[in-house]
């Protein structure tokens, strides 16, 4: 993959200075920031030295200026065994199957975002090839796992091998006024399972809820970012007068308790990539090992196909390569940042509190992160960043259409009714890069618009000073998300 962004020679110059400089100190003191650059006209710093200044369909999909080397061959290593499609073949580029969600991660995360998904299509619920882009999480209303399924049901199979069910799903509409007159409309998708392998599980015993793939901006930021900051974020994060009380997500991953940064819940400490290809695409590795429909009849069903299961799918070595190419992503610069419908939108933004929980600005530590296999990337220590997130977790109501956002899926701590803050930087970049604005979960919100007025709970307070402004005022606001 060639270089995909709009080299700036000045600010290359500038940021190298920047990373030598921090670098050259010993403390933990944050140094430069963006402040001390002369930024171009219409752009503002979003990741610090990962910044970079791409507009198209590739905005999500391109290296930071400091990935050079053999770190930039590996980066496109790693871009390769993400995008390319894998076959249920034993030979290298295989290991798909039995059972999948999705055939590569470029499946899913088209461009390194979220590819449109099919719950806006024709399709009322899985297609030949599967409820596309969606996962299916199911549990059973007390919580546990079924025995016959785990957590995750895989609507598609490789030739010969029976999927594990299939999705259907019912939108139900409703329409809303502003105060002002303008009417919005509001969909809830109601998802159920049939076709099951095993045995049928009864709608009232079970939950499910489908999420569309997450945008794939600032892996490594995330991952760098300083967990004591966040805790202090939890500890602050108390405003009586807005109903807002974030707090922390703890979850245990290799045998660690660790604070959870990434995912809809905050449920993932890390990038989970060998979790990624394990029960995405049905591919073993080190850390997983057996195939996810182990002790099902699919894995019979595999063996007739020519599967074999004497061997791993994915080394060690090549899953820390897609690590790397994910935390060496560039991180796209806000736009149009003098635009003076864009300034009064962030007034607003501001004004209506979302800032207290889509917090602007954060720090990484010093040393940066170290990949799954022992890799460190030290470029990612010590930068300021603005995310747009607080990555705690908060209740986001449960009365929307008797229904809100509480998709009764519990993760770590998270209850069902309880978001991570999800990272605003990006986001108006998505329908360049991924030809569609289907936000929140799991795409029911169609625009912007929508996927506010889907925020109750903790956010309530702040979506009714949005939706007590003025028409002009409300595009404003968006049209500040845009620019983000």
């Amino acid at each position: 993959m060639t270089s995909k962004r709009i080299q700036n020679y000045a600010l290359t110059c500038a940021c190298a200075f920047i990373f030598t400089s921090l670098w050259a100190c010993d403390d933990d003191s944050d140094g430069l920031t963006e402040a001390d650059l002369e930024v171009p006209a219409g752009y503002a710093l979003s990741a610090g030295t990962s910044t970079i200044y791409t507009t198209s369909s590739f905005a999500y999909d391109s290296e930071a200026d400091w990935v050079q080397g053999e770190l930039k061959k590996r980066f496109m290593r790693g871009d390769k065994l993400y995008d390319d499609a894998r076959t249920s073949s034993n030979s290298y580029g295989g290991g798909l199957g039995p059972v999948y969600a999705g055939y590569s991660c470029g499946s899913c995360h088209r461009n390194a975002g979220r590819t449109k998904p099919a719950l806006w299509e024709e399709a009322e619920g899985s297609g030949a090839y599967g409820f596309s882009s969606m996962l299916v999480y199911v549990t059973r209303k007390n919580g546990v796992f079924f025995q016959d399924y785990g957590r995750v049901i895989h609507d598609q199979a490789i030739y010969g091998v029976q999927p594990e069910g299939k999705v259907k799903v019912k939108k139900h509409y409703q329409t809303f006024e502003f105060p002002d007159g303008e009417p919005y409309e509001l969909c809830y998708p109601e998802y159920s399972i049939s076709e099951w392998y095993a045995d049928s599980v009864r709608p009232e015993d079970l939950f499910c809820t489908v999420r569309i793939p997450l945008r794939h901006v600032g892996m490594g930021q995330i991952m760098a970012l300083d967990p004591t900051e966040i805790e202090a974020l939890a500890r602050k994060s108390n405003y009586p007068e807005w109903g807002i009380s974030g707090r922390c997500n703890y979850i245990v991953e290799r045998g660690q308790r660790r604070l959870g940064v990434g995912g809809n819940k905050a449920h993932h400490a890390d990038l989970t990539v060998e979790l990624g290809f394990s029960s995405d695409m049905g591919v073993t590795n080190s850390r997983y090992p057996e195939e996810v429909c182990e002790g099902q009849r699919q894995i019979a069903q595999g063996s007739m196909m020519g599967l074999l299961y004497d061997q791993l799918d994915i080394s060690t070595e090549d899953m820390e390569d897609v690590d790397l190419y994910l935390q060496c992503l560039g991180v796209p610069a806000r736009r149009n940042v003098n635009n003076r419908l864009v300034r009064l939108g962030e007034q607003l933004f501001n004004q209506a509190g979302c800032a207290l929980c889509h917090a602007t600005t954060l720090h990484t530590r010093p040393r940066g992160t170290t990949l799954l296999n022992g890799t460190q990337l030290p470029w990612l220590g010590r930068q300021t960043i603005h995310p747009y997130s607080d990555f705690l977790l908060h209740d986001m109501g449960s009365e929307i259409m008797g229904v809100g956002l509480n998709d009764n899926y519990v993760s770590g701590l998270a209850r069902g009714n309880e978001w991570r803050t999800t990272p605003l930087w990006g986001i108006g970049l998505q329908e360049k890069v991924n030809g569609h604005t289907y936000f929140l979960h799991d795409g029911r919100a169609r625009n912007f618009t929508e996927a506010i007025m889907w925020h109750g709970g903790e956010a309530e307070a702040s979506k009714n000073k949005f939706k007590n402004l003025s028409s002009d005022e409300r595009k404003a606001l968006v049209k500040f998300l845009e620019s983000l």
